[in-house]
């Protein structure tokens, strides 16, 4: 990737590596640079990993609140169960939302019928913070099929629209506050224009190579733009990428393992239940993800 930056860009970011249930991921936010993208507080790129037959990911139950969960697959199969007895896979191009709320507990791992045959695995996760209204509404548990969600057909490029508004198109999905994310295919050559629409907004380069005023970018980076700037994306290679952002929130807000809230206090509260087994179980799915020590907030 070039070193330079076009006077429409205002960060990139380049993510860190973690693992979650022996499963690799790149989280991009939060960062140093930028801790926010519109409401959304955290972004995960899961692999792309190819499982062996036998092996999946595990990642045990765990709490949640204040937050709302988008998972999106771009391949293999996610099986979800949480403490509403919400028991759902994933596939592709479908979209699961938790909305945590006041508080959830779920558990992400490879269904059965994939474990057995291995395959590859890649998608995104996101968690986007909830306004004060709704920080503590109650959790809930929602799935939309790929077939549900809206397309637009450009030249040379396709979207698909995940949550909020873009384009005049409007997602199903629910969402607390204005925001959006896309999913967007393009060929070799093809320009995607990434309008104004919304106050903060930035996309995550999946595969390919982008070209924006001559600068290029490459793949697993975070390109913040800059506010009110249009952005001409030109795939130099066959590209996909995820197009995201939306309004910010009222006020900060404070990302601490699985919790995210506008109060420090709330969240060494909610720390103190899970460890305390406050929080409703998942039914079948005994295991658990012990809170790590709070050492600073």
């Amino acid at each position: 990737m070039s070193v330079l930056t076009p006077a429409s860009v205002d960060v990139v970011v380049v993510p860190q590596a973690r693992d979650i249930g022996g499963f690799g991921v790149r989280r991009a936010l939060p960062a140093a640079q930028k801790r926010m993208v519109g409401p959304f507080v955290f972004l995960d790129e899961m692999g792309p990993a190819d499982l062996a037959a036998g092996a999946g990911m595990d990642v045990r139950p765990h709490p949640h609140i204040g937050l709302a969960t988008l998972t999106y697959l771009l391949e293999g199969e996610i099986f979800h169960r949480d403490s509403l007895g919400s028991a759902q896979n994933i596939t592709p191009g479908a979209v699961n939302l938790m909305v945590a709320g006041r508080g959830i507990v779920h558990s992400e791992r490879s269904p059965p019928d994939f474990r057995a045959t291995g395959g590859r695995m890649a998608g995104l996760q996101c968690w986007l913070g909830l306004p004060l209204a709704a920080e503590e509404t109650d959790p809930s548990f929602d799935h939309f099929p790929r077939e549900s969600l809206p397309m637009l057909d450009g030249d040379g490029f396709s979207l698909r629209l995940a949550i909020g508004s873009l384009h005049g198109l409007r997602s199903p999905v629910k969402s607390f506050s204005p925001c959006f994310f896309a999913d967007v295919d393009l060929s070799a050559g093809a320009t995607y224009v990434l309008t104004a629409e919304h106050e903060e907004r930035a996309f995550y380069l999946v595969s390919g190579e982008i070209e924006i005023a001559g600068v290029l970018f490459a793949p697993g980076r975070l390109v913040v733009v800059r506010p009110d700037a249009e952005v001409a994306l030109r795939a130099v290679a066959k590209s996909r990428l995820v197009a995201l952002g939306g309004d910010i929130l009222e006020g900060p807000r404070f990302v601490w393992w699985n919790f995210v809230s506008s109060s420090r206090e709330r969240i060494r509260a909610a720390r103190a239940d899970w460890e305390s087994g406050k929080f409703s179980a998942i039914e079948g799915d005994p295991e658990f993800i012990p809170a790590p020590e709070l050492k600073a907030l």
